[in-house]
């Protein structure tokens, strides 16, 4: 039983680094990683320090103004600060050259950095209902006009901050939760300024607190798809922005290849995706530049950046190790 020709490893993990790819930043060629690193570094640095400013003063005045919205909101943007924090360390990290242990560099620390970000959203999401409960069983006179004028300026701190962002969170979901994250407080400040300049002229406290309770829903539902895509990236899932069906038809359909076994397909970072697969080619192995010309179509087309390709004859009785179960997608 000669298997001395069965198996045949290429990986390409790193042969487009050293060619177009220079770092983790530009995983997607030219979709919108113009000098990445730089813009969103001075992105976070801009938004951090903008907003540890803005939570002073907004707490500060809050208390002044009787206003627990405005406290909240301080909470909040307390929150997004840290979670800032979070996703750049991330954005860093997953620059970081693989080591000995750690095969892949720290690229999968921005997916943490999403999941995290996702939960602290929630945890705020939670601190401002409850101040809302409070306010709206227990109102108390609030003076409108400071918390319109420190909302107004909330919405030009957190629209800004936003506006930074916006460029890099098409595809990569963890500057997609610093976006989602400054939308929010800005939707939130509006919330703020609108119900500050009703209760200025009627007096009806319990309005400051409804229009917390209805921005609160309003995030929680936008939050909900950025957490369970990034606990689904935890999990090693196929990738949303990827077609397994389409991968598995395309490897079939490549000559000399009988069937596909052993196909994973899972993000390595919230930018970059990987893929392993056995390739059944009875015929023989089909030579280097085919599977060049694989890995390079699976880059272009497909949006998979690493893939790590066996070619099996198919002589050596091996059977697939790992089966999707019938009803699996």
């Amino acid at each position: 039983m000669s298997k001395h020709h069965d198996h045949h490893h290429h990986d390409h993990d790193h042969d487009h680094h050293h060619g177009h790819d220079h770092g983790h930043s530009h995983a997607h060629g030219h979709h919108h990683h113009h000098g990445d690193p730089n813009t969103m570094g001075r992105a976070f640095a801009i938004a951090i320090v903008l907003n540890t400013a803005f939570v002073a003063i907004e707490f500060f005045y809050g208390f002044l103004a009787n206003s627990t919205a405005l406290m909240a909101d301080a909470g909040h943007n307390l929150s997004d600060v840290l979670g800032l924090m979070l996703a750049w360390g991330a954005a860093i990290l997953a620059r970081r050259a693989p080591n000995h242990r750690y095969t892949y560099g720290l690229r999968s620390t921005s997916m943490l950095a999403a999941l995290f970000n996702a939960m602290l959203l929630m945890a705020a999401c939670g601190g401002i209902a409850f101040e809302a409960v409070q306010q709206l069983l227990h109102p108390d006179p609030v003076a409108g006009l400071t918390v319109s004028v420190v909302a107004g300026i909330g919405i030009l701190v957190n629209g800004f901050s936003a506006w930074l962002f916006m460029a890099g969170s098409k595809d990569d979901i963890n500057i997609r939760g610093a976006y989602l994250h400054m939308a929010a407080d800005a939707a939130i400040s509006l919330g703020v300024l609108v119900a500050g300049v009703i209760v200025r002229y009627t007096a009806w406290n319990w309005l400051d607190p409804l229009v917390s309770m209805i921005i609160v829903a309003f995030i929680v539902s936008s939050t909900w798809s950025l957490l369970t895509q990034s606990l689904r990236m935890m999990m090693a899932a196929v990738p949303d922005n990827v077609d397994r069906a389409e991968i598995e038809r395309f490897l079939r359909n490549q000559p000399g290849v009988a069937k596909v076994c052993d196909l994973h397909i899972w993000a390595m970072s919230t930018t970059e995706n990987a893929l392993t697969a056995q390739l059944v080619t009875p015929a023989g192995y089909p030579g280097d530049s085919a599977i060049d010309a694989i890995s390079k179509e699976l880059r272009e087309a497909f949006s998979i950046q690493h893939c790590t390709l066996q070619v099996r004859t198919g002589a050596s009785e091996q059977e697939c190790c790992l089966k999707p179960a019938a009803h699996a997608h």
